[in-house]
């Protein structure tokens, strides 16, 4: 272990530090993304495979690697996980390829996988 913290440590730690400041803009915002990924006419799971499409197709790495773990608690498969894979490739293209890597690196050491072949 290279002694950095976890993404999640680092996400939990700097969200801290960004919602001590006085800023209601800023704490409105957080508010408003923890609300739109509660349960309503969409489920929870639902709403992470729609946030990790986007993520992909935004190519945002740390979005990614949330909502894969955020779906993979909510009980996504890999079998789904690839079909949203295959949604934000469509949409996106080619330039989702490396983050298409990535998102399957962190699936994998979800599930424990050893990445070979």
């Amino acid at each position: 272990m290279s002694g950095q913290p976890s993404f999640a440590e680092f996400r939990e730690r700097m969200n801290r530090r960004i919602l001590e400041q006085d800023n209601q803009v800023v704490r409105r915002f957080f508010s408003l993304d923890s609300q739109t990924y509660r349960p309503g006419v969409l489920d929870g799971k639902t709403k992470e495979m729609l946030g990790l499409v986007a993520s992909l197709v935004l190519r945002c790495d740390d979005c990614i690697r949330y909502h894969i773990e955020q779906a993979h608690a909510a009980g996504v498969d890999r079998e789904a996980f690839f079909e949203v894979f295959q949604v934000g490739l469509v949409v996106g293209g080619s330039i989702v390829i490396p983050h298409l890597r990535r998102a399957v690196d962190v699936l994998d050491e979800l599930d424990g996988a050893s990445g070979g072949d």
